[in-house]
């Protein structure tokens, strides 16, 4: 199977000759972060460490389009909406709120009652759900199971 680098490499070529250029820049701008990070790391990524940095563009992404709406530039906020979507392609599918839900309360079930607090609900919960739920929204549900 085609490493996550080799899958983005490949529809850079494609988006280069379709002459999409939106998707020519999201996807150049992933392979620079991957170049970056291997730089930093001194050595080759994993494909989780892939993945990460392609979490990371998404996340910058997300935050790019708060700010712009707030500012009521709803043009930039469009063009960052549409540099995620082409980012998320490569990420895996992400859980539901609900699927969330069950891995918060079987976390919670399995401390004891005196040590269930965000932080430590959050610590347990978020290394079974790495790369396939936003923390945001695993934040809202550990609150929401938590009141």
């Amino acid at each position: 199977m085609a490493s996550l680098r080799d899958r983005i490499q490949a529809d850079l070529v494609a988006a280069m000759k379709a002459k999409d250029q939106i998707r020519v820049d999201t996807l150049r701008s992933a392979l620079s972060g991957f170049t970056y990070k291997r730089t930093e790391a001194g050595q080759d990524l994993t494909e989780a460490d892939e993945l990460a940095v392609v979490q990371r563009q998404v996340k910058q992404r997300n935050d790019a389009i708060t700010e712009y709406r707030k500012a009521k530039r709803d043009d930039l906020a469009s063009k960052e909406e549409t540099e995620r979507d082409i980012l998320t392609a490569y990420m895996p599918a992400q859980k539901s709120a609900d699927e969330v839900r069950e891995i918060v309360r079987k976390a919670m079930a399995a401390m004891p009652a005196d040590a269930r607090n965000p932080g430590s609900v959050m610590k347990a919960v978020m290394p079974q759900l790495k790369g396939q739920a936003d923390g945001n929204v695993v934040r809202q549900v550990v609150t929401e199971e938590l009141a």
